[in-house]
C-alpha cells in the first residue's frame, strides 16, 4: 500500500476523505491518512503558510516512506498565502489553482529541500469544498434531505461552466449559497451525505481539477 498523508483544512474536508475517498482508493493500493491542519483540537480554517509548513514538514520528514498532499479551499487561504495574490488576476479557476499550487510547492521546496518534496502533491480546491456538491444538484438536494431545493441548486449550477468555477466572495461562496437556502446546513455532516449521494464518479466527471488531483494520487499505486 502507498501511504499518503492528507492535510485537511477543516472537519468538512477530513470527513469527506474518511467517508468517501478512503474506501474508493484503498482497492487501488492507496492508504489515505487524513488529519486536520494545525494542533489537535483545531477546528479548521485560517490556512497560512507557516502552519502548512509545520504540518508538511512533520509528515514528509517524520514518515519518509509516505507521501503528503493537501486539501485546502482557495476561499480559506490567508491573503498572504503563496500565490494567492497573483492568482486573483487569473481568469479561470484552473489557472488560479495552478498558480497557488506552484507557489506553495516552491515555498516549501526552499524550506524542506528536493528529497522530501519529491513526495509532495499540492492541491487547492476551487473555490470551496461545497463547489463539488454542485456536480449534481439533484444528488445535493437528496443528500441533505431538501428535495424542494433541487431547482434552486440547479439554477446556481447553470450560471457557471463548471462546479469549480462557483465563486468565492463572502456572500456567494458555494457553502454560503447552500446556507442561504437551507439555514440548518452543517458542513461536515451534510457535505459528506451529499457527496455520498452524488457519488465520486460524478464529481470527478464534473470537476476536472479535483479529478486531476485524484489521478496523481492513483498513479502512485503504479
Amino acid at each position: 500500500m502507498t501511504r499518503i498523508h492528507v492535510i485537511c483544512e477543516g472537519q468538512t474536508e477530513e470527513t469527506f476523505v474518511n467517508e468517501v475517498l478512503i474506501d474508493a482508493l484503498r482497492p487501488k493500493g492507496i492508504e489515505l491518512i487524513p488529519a486536520l491542519l494545525g494542533k489537535p483540537g483545531h477546528k479548521g480554517g485560517h490556512v497560512n503558510f507557516e502552519r502548512v509548513l509545520t504540518d508538511v514538514r512533520i509528515r514528509l520528514l517524520g514518515d519518509r516512506k509516505a507521501w503528503c498532499t493537501t486539501l485546502f479551499d482557495f476561499y480559506g487561504l490567508a491573503a498572504d498565502f503563496p500565490g494567492k495574490a497573483a492568482a486573483q488576476h487569473k481568469t479561470s479557476a484552473a489557472a488560479k489553482a495552478s498558480c497557488v499550487q506552484a507557489a506553495l510547492t516552491e515555498a516549501l521546496l526552499a524550506k524542506l529541500g528536493d528529497e522530501a518534496m519529491r513526495r509532495f502533491i499540492p492541491y487547492v480546491q476551487m473555490h470551496e469544498f461545497e463547489g463539488l456538491l454542485f456536480s449534481d444538484p439533484s444528488g445535493l438536494a437528496q443528500g441533505i434531505n431538501q428535495l424542494a431545493l433541487e431547482q434552486d441548486f440547479r439554477l446556481i449550477r447553470e450560471q457557471f461552466d463548471t462546479p469549480e468555477s462557483i465563486n468565492d466572495s463572502p456572500s456567494t461562496a458555494p457553502s454560503k449559497r447552500i446556507k442561504k437556502l437551507f439555514a440548518a446546513y452543517d458542513k461536515p455532516l451534510h457535505g459528506a451525505l451529499a457527496a455520498i449521494e452524488i457519488g465520486l464518479p460524478t464529481i470527478r466527471e464534473q470537476c476536472t481539477h479535483f479529478d486531476d488531483w485524484l489521478c496523481c494520487i492513483e498513479a502512485l499505486s503504479r
